[in-house]
Parts: C-alpha cells; sequence; structure tokens
C-alpha cells in the first residue's frame, strides 16, 4: 500500500520539486531579482572570504564571524569541487545537489512498511516557502546529513551515531539527532567519529576551536523570540540601536544583556526539560527518535537568542522525517512550523527593512512567526511526551481493605 501511494505521488511530486528548485536556482542567479536585500551576498562575500583564508590551512581566526564548528570548513571549501565555476555559482549547484539528495533520501524511505510519501510532500513544499535563502546558506548541506541521519535509524545504529556526530561538528545541532537513541553501538559510533574528525582539524588547522569564544559578547538577533521586547519598547522611548554585530542585526543598549541571559535560560530549561523527558520515556516506536529529533531542535530554535531564516531548513527536513512514518504524531506541529515558513520570507527577506526599523508590519511579522513556532514547540512537546511516558498508575478501589470491622484496631476492646 505504502509502495503505491509513493508511486502515485509521483507525477505530482517530481514536478513540483523540478518547477519550485529552478525558481530558486533563478532567484540565487539573479535571473530574476527576489524582493528585499540580496541573500546572495554571504556566499559571495563572507563565505568566499572565509574560503581564500581556509584553503592556505587555518582557521579564520582574526574573524569573529566564523562560530562554526570545525567541519563547517569542509561546507565552506566544497565549492572546489567544481573547479570550473565561480565560487558563489559553484555553491549553489551544491546547495540544489544537496536538496535533490534530501529528496531521493525521502522517496527511498517512503517505499518501506509503514510508511507514507507526506514527508515527501513537506520537503518538496516547505523549502520554496522560505525563499533563495535556502540555497544561499549551508544550512541545507547540513539538514541532508540529518536527515540522513535520522533515516538510517534502527537499520544501521553505526552509521546514524557517525552521521549525527559528523552534522554535529558541521553545525552542532545535530546532536539533538541522538536524544531518543537507546543502541550503545549508536553511541560508541558518534563518539568515535567526533574524537577522530575533530582530532584531524585540531591536529591540521590551527583554530580550529576559537569558534567557542566568538560568540562571548553577541547581543540579541532581531528576529529572535527576545527580540519582540525591544522591538516594543523602541515604541516608548528605549534608547538602544540595531546594529550589524557578529555577523548579525542584533540589538544593543540597556537591558540587552539581561534578555540575552533570560534566552539562554530558556534553552537551559528546554535540555532540562529533554533530559527529564529521557529518563521518564518507556515507548520507544519507530518514529519516536525522528519526533524527539524534531521537538528537539525546536525548542533549541525558539528559545535561541538568534533565529536567522536558515534555521526553519532544520525543522523543514526534520519534520519531513517525522511525517514520513504513518503513525508519527507531529502533524499539527509540522502545520505550524510550514506556516512559520511563509511568514519568515516575508519578514526576510521581502520586508526586513520593516522588520529593522521596528515597524509596525514587521512587528507583526515576528509576533505571528515566533508565535507559531512558540506553539508548535509547545505541542510537539506535548505529543511526545504523552506518546512515550506512560501515565502513572491510579490506586485501585479495589485495594481498600475490607476487613470486618471487629477486627479493626478502632474497634477493639
Amino acid at each position: 500500500m505504502e509502495t503505491t501511494g509513493a508511486r502515485r505521488s509521483l507525477p505530482w511530486l517530481l514536478p513540483t520539486w523540478g518547477v519550485t528548485r529552478l525558481l530558486l536556482l533563478l532567484f540565487v542567479f539573479k535571473v530574476y531579482v527576489f524582493p528585499g536585500p540580496d541573500v546572495t551576498s554571504d556566499v559571495s562575500v563572507i563565505y568566499q572570504g572565509w574560503y581564500e583564508v581556509l584553503r592556505t590551512g587555518t582557521f579564520p581566526l582574526d574573524d569573529v564571524t566564523w562560530q562554526y564548528p570545525p567541519a563547517a570548513a569542509l561546507a565552506i571549501l566544497s565549492p572546489a569541487l567544481l573547479p570550473g565555476l565561480e565560487y558563489a555559482s559553484a555553491f549553489f549547484v551544491l546547495a540544489f545537489l544537496a536538496d535533490l539528495a534530501v529528496l531521493v533520501l525521502l522517496l527511498s524511505a517512503g517505499r518501506r512498511p509503514g510508511r507514507t510519501p507526506r514527508g515527501v510532500w513537506v520537503w518538496v513544499a516547505g523549502v520554496p516557502l522560505l525563499g533563495p535563502t535556502v540555497y544561499a546558506r549551508y544550512d541545507v548541506m547540513v539538514t541532508a546529513v540529518a536527515v540522513a541521519a535520522l533515516l538510517a535509524g534502527a537499520r544501521h545504529p553505526r552509521v546514524m551515531g557517525a552521521l549525527a556526530a559528523f552534522g554535529a561538528l558541521l553545525k552542532v545541532w545535530p546532536a539533538l539527532l541522538l536524544l531518543a537513541a537507546r543502541r550503545r553501538d549508536t553511541w560508541a559510533s558518534a563518539a568515535v567519529t567526533v574524537v577522530v574528525v575533530a582530532g584531524l582539524f585540531a591536529l591540521a588547522m590551527p583554530g580550529a576551536f576559537a569558534f567557542l569564544t566568538f560568540q562571548r559578547d553577541r547581543g540579541t538577533e532581531v528576529e529572535s523570540l527576545g527580540a519582540l521586547v525591544f522591538h516594543v519598547a523602541r515604541h516608548f522611548g528605549w534608547d538602544g540601536e540595531v546594529l550589524l554585530n557578529y555577523g548579525s542585526v542584533e540589538f544593543l543598549g540597556p537591558w540587552v544583556n539581561i534578555v540575552s541571559t533570560a534566552a539562554l535560560v530558556l534553552t537551559g530549561m528546554a535540555f532540562g526539560w529533554l533530559l527529564l523527558w529521557r529518563l521518564m520515556a518507556r515507548r520507544f516506536e519507530p518514529h519516536t527518535m525522528a519526533d524527539a529529533a524534531f521537538v528537539g531542535v525546536l525548542m533549541f530554535t525558539t528559545t535561541s537568542r538568534v533565529i536567522s531564516p536558515q534555521y526553519m531548513v532544520w525543522l523543514v527536513g526534520l519534520a519531513a522525517v517525522c511525517l514520513g512514518f504513518r503513525t508519527s504524531r507531529m502533524g499539527l506541529p509540522v502545520g505550524l512550523v510550514l506556516a512559520a515558513c511563509f511568514v519568515t520570507v516575508l519578514e526576510f527577506p521581502v520586508w526586513f527593512s520593516l522588520v529593522v526599523s521596528s515597524d509596525p508590519l514587521g512587528i507583526t511579522l515576528l509576533f505571528v512567526r515566533n508565535g507559531l513556532l512558540v506553539l508548535a514547540t509547545v505541542i510537539g512537546a506535548r505529543e511526545l511526551w504523552r506518546a512515550t511516558v506512560p501515565k502513572p498508575a491510579r490506586p485501585s478501589r479495589n485495594l481498600i481493605s475490607r476487613a470486618d470491622p471487629a477486627d479493626s484496631p478502632a474497634t477493639a476492646r
């Protein structure tokens, strides 16, 4: 039945994917101009600048905007695989190929028993909702690694562990894929991969872990949940400012440190909840690993000091894996995330200038987008808990003593 459903979807899936991805390529190659600021400048300016440094055998030690784990260097250097193209063009082609790889992985997984092509549709529809930003950041490459790791799952636990660890060395968040992993060989494989890959970078390239100190003085990014405080406060005389800081547009000024600290506390509380869930969970089904990863990354994203548009690519990829399982309970949270993707492309890049200036329309878009993420997080966490944590047993009335009142100590003489 699953195979038949997948085959019936193909005549619609593949053309839809092809048309939407062609549009994304036309936008990043500037055949057509997408509304708002140029999203490709990160590749042609920042990434290419890092590329020139990395190819000399060292990390960008003097650039505080380099805030990524060591394996991120591989993504930045990857356009060298296509020497016939300019750096930016090669990067866009590789991002497109990563998108294609996710499609192939999801299509293949959708044919297995207990699976459904719904997950493929989430990826096909969700990516273009974010606009050309998807192909102008390396997050789609990380997402491809994460999707491959989750789909390996119980069939290939060592492969999953290695891919999750490698993904974490690309951009940290794929470490959350291991939340529901229970097999020792998965964790062992992950540990070995981290030690080997991180060790090789530490020995071969100076500054492999300099990124750990480059986020110390960050403010609150203008698109984050905490930023809503300052967007509203600017209309009531708050005298802070908006500046390009550490590679993103952030609020700087009075009370920013407090809000940034509050965001870190919320992230800590989220990890605490995930740890509690992991200790309490007893019912693990085939889809639990994907559902837990989706909820974990939702929590990480929503509470972050930075909710950049490319973060949504992570959620779309994990959401696609979740809904590829027929019995997943993440349907509503996934729908909310897809809605948030559409609002995201409106706030960046379409009306990003209104967001930066705290215009009422910009504030409204952020309230809606971040509100959808908060709602998806709460509902996803509730569904994950209900599906995996058994309810505490209630004392039965049958256990009440039916002894003869005459034998009770209260009536004894």
